[in-house]
């Protein structure tokens, strides 16, 4: 049962103002089982995303419980080439920045199939993953990574913290935003940080959500949208600060900060006034830079469903490439199905055979695209999609076009 609320997760101040309101949608990572038990429409819940005028968390309204969500994860890391790139490279970033070795103690939160603690297994560096969904966490036991079924929070870092496992590094990719109570989350994290000890969290950036209307990255899974303006406050709040902070281009532009108890020896670098001069000018700190997002989202949303009525109506076959979260979203608030779509495809075996929530689009394999050819290919993760458009330019070669729909409409062709 989900939940409105009606205050700030990380202030507490009334949430009044509307940053988007994308109607009701399904879950993103819901995929519909075949064969189909019953022809009810999947559960849907309200996707309203609002913005708090005092700190400007963005966040969804309507809360989701988090085991509804993540029990059972259809998400696999492990799936996207260019993430495991990232992955490798960042675990060498940080073995040698914090001089890590078999001394040492690493933790990773929310750590899915193992793709990054992998690199720290074959490098003899002790490590323990935490991920709430067995289905995942087993797989990356399989990997070698050992690995803990829970939600991570005050309470378990107390646990962790009572058995003596104090890391000297913890990461987080892409989960900040995954969790409920975001103070809950800070202060887990605060109690494990002793002395020197490291915090590197990655997360979407919110500016580039706005500037490039990924609105597709709202969903029930997100709970809030963040930006360093926001998120600096609450390591605060729990006796932390953020001494550095990077950006980087995964995930259509995300942050990378470096976080520390308040007196830990690490100086401040200027990565962190950069990003922080770049939100004031874009008007993060004020409500002027929230607003007419939902006019553009609209505009997003008629130019796609424009360009697939334009290409049924022409005979061209339309198939989507990638499973993903974010696709549902669009999805869904497009009110688009199999009548526009004919199929998806995804390598993820998890999400093959079955249809998407929401818009019952049903998904493949891959070599789908072989055997049952189409004329367009929409690129749902636009994130990835020069790494897509490579790996399938034969079919380009054959006259097929790729297209994707953020920040606007874009069709390639050979």
């Amino acid at each position: 049962m989900n939940r409105v609320i009606h205050h700030c997760q990380s202030c507490q101040s009334p949430l009044t103002r509307t940053f988007v309101d994308l109607g009701l949608s399904a879950l993103a990572n819901a995929f519909v089982s075949l064969p189909l038990g019953t022809g009810a429409p999947d559960k849907a819940y309200p996707l309203h995303a609002r913005v708090c005028d005092h700190c400007f968390l963005v966040q969804v309204e309507s809360v989701v419980p988090p085991a509804e969500i993540f029990g059972d994860y259809a998400y696999f890391s492990s799936y996207t080439d260019s993430w495991l790139a990232h992955a490798e490279a960042y675990a060498e970033m940080v073995i040698g920045r914090f001089e890590l070795d078999q001394s040492s103690y690493v933790m990773e939160i929310a750590s899915n199939d193992g793709y990054l603690l992998r690199n720290f297994v074959r490098r003899g560096i002790p490590c323990l993953g935490i991920d709430p969904a067995a289905n995942v966490a087993a797989v990356a036991r399989l990997n070698g990574v050992p690995t803990r079924v829970a939600f991570f929070g005050r309470a378990l870092a107390e646990v962790l913290a009572g058995e003596g496992r104090l890391p000297d590094l913890i990461a987080s990719k892409n989960v900040l935003a995954h969790v409920p109570d975001i103070n809950d989350f800070v202060a887990g994290v605060s109690r494990l940080l002793q002395g020197d000890a490291v915090y590197t969290v990655e997360f979407p950036h919110l500016l580039s959500l706005i500037e490039q209307v990924q609105f597709d990255t709202i969903y029930h899974e997100h709970f809030t949208y963040l930006s360093l303006l926001a998120v600096e406050p609450i390591f605060v709040r729990h006796g932390l600060r953020v001494f550095d902070a990077q950006e980087f281009s995964t995930h259509g532009g995300s942050l990378r900060l470096f976080v520390c108890r308040a007196k830990a020896a690490w100086p401040a670098h200027a990565g962190v006034r950069s990003i922080r001069d770049k939100e004031h000018r874009a008007g993060l700190d004020r409500p002027e830079g929230y607003a007419g997002f939902g006019d553009r989202v609209r505009q997003v949303g008629n130019e796609l469903l424009a360009y697939l009525n334009r290409a049924k109506a022409e005979g061209r076959r339309v198939a989507a490439y990638g499973a993903a979260a974010k696709g549902n979203t669009i999805l869904n608030y497009c009110s688009i199905g199999p009548d526009l779509i004919c199929y998806a495809v995804d390598r993820n075996p998890v999400k093959q055979n079955t249809l998407l929530p929401g818009s019952r689009i049903p998904v493949y394999a891959v070599e789908r695209l072989t055997d049952d050819p189409v004329d367009d290919i929409l690129i749902l993760p636009w994130n990835l999609r020069d790494e897509i458009i490579a790996k399938f330019a034969w079919l380009g070669d054959k006259g097929c076009r790729f297209v994707t729909a953020i920040p606007c409409l874009e069709i390639v062709e050979n």
